[in-house]
């Protein structure tokens, strides 16, 4: 499976920088944005597509009042989107300018109505939010443009994946990612349980990866050992920028260092192997062997004490020392010597 030219099996981990409300309201900050998130390694930058009226209603009853020990309780639903959106006007020089510096650039919709304005780029994929999963209609009319599709699965029941994926299907759509997420802002480290993401791959049949709200890069680099073949992080030029996202998301330090951290971890887990390359077979040197440990006259019998398995490994295998025990030395041998097969008689 690919996004753009990127592909997901061969190609390492597609790490994805979240513009998300980093800008606080400034295109030029958008813009360094993406300029950094190219420079520090990043394969893609993404950006939210909404509007305070896409997401919620302009109302001031309790149930549209952020609470529950979150960055922005006591805030209005509609007051914080409004703060937080990208505006749509942006978007175009945003994907010309992210291309022009060819780094990836796609977008969550969250409506219809944001997949319709989207397609107008042709992003090379759509990713749907945690909160939006339970939007069967909208998963199902952004799965229907054709393009993969991320889907993040923080507040998704069991069952509720099941019927995405399904639905993903019945459309014929079958390039499909699930992530793992936490939608907790921040997230505790305690409730990432980032086991989930090799059994969402295997339960659902699909690539999986990590959506991280936690603080710091411990996270997403355990997900990469674990399989995960996206991480999707918040990314910040500047903490100081502020803005509803800036806590807990990773300066451009910071996320280079993940960056870099997550590679080396993809040259860690390499692959399975077990042949013998140059660099083994010039280790075996350090292994033991058999060597003559007293000298021997032709004719003597060999034994535990005239033969050792010792370091370094230019004397026969170990596993002949039972073979050769009570076998008669062919010639003359020196304490030190390398014992070789031609050494014996009746071997």
């Amino acid at each position: 499976m690919k996004i753009g030219n990127f592909d997901l099996i061969n190609d390492g981990v597609f790490i994805i920088a979240e513009l998300s409300a980093n800008h606080n309201g400034n295109l030029q900050n958008a813009l360094d944005t993406i300029k950094a998130a190219k420079e520090i390694g990043a394969n893609a930058i993404k950006l939210q597509t909404y509007t305070a009226d896409t997401l919620t209603l302009d109302c001031d009853k309790d149930d549209f009042i952020i609470k529950g020990g979150t960055l922005w309780d006591g805030k209005k639903l509609y007051d914080l989107y409004k703060e937080a959106y990208t505006p749509w006007e942006w978007h175009k020089e945003l994907f010309e300018y992210a291309r022009s510096l060819d780094i990836d650039i796609f977008s969550t919709p969250f409506d219809k109505s944001a997949v319709d304005f989207l397609e107008q780029f042709n992003p090379t994929c759509y990713k749907i939010a945690s909160f939006e999963i339970t939007d069967y209609e909208l998963v199902k009319y952004t799965a229907s443009k054709g393009k993969p599709i991320i889907i993040s699965t923080g507040i998704a029941t069991k069952e509720e994946i099941k019927d995405i994926v399904n639905i993903c299907h019945e459309v014929g759509n079958e390039n499909i990612v699930l992530l793992k997420c936490t939608s907790a802002y921040p997230a505790p480290l305690e409730d990432a349980n980032l086991n989930t993401i090799p059994d969402l791959a295997k339960t659902f049949d699909v690539i999986s990866g990590f959506s991280d709200h936690t603080l710091g890069t411990t996270a997403p680099i355990a997900a990469v050992t674990l399989g995960a073949k996206i991480i999707e992080k918040h990314f910040i030029l500047d903490k100081n920028i502020g803005g509803a996202d800036a806590d807990f998301s990773l300066d451009v330090k910071e996320f280079k260092e993940m960056i870099d951290a997550i590679r080396k971890t993809e040259k860690l887990l390499g692959k399975i192997d077990y042949t013998m390359n140059k660099r083994k077979e010039k280790s075996r040197a350090f292994s033991r062997s058999l060597y003559i440990s007293k000298d021997i006259k032709k004719g003597e019998p060999f034994s535990e004490e005239n033969i050792k398995s010792v370091r370094p490994g230019f004397g026969l295998h170990p596993k002949y020392l039972k073979d050769i025990l009570g076998k008669f030395a062919h010639r003359d041998i020196e304490f030190g010597t390398p014992l070789a097969l031609k050494d014996m008689k009746g071997i």
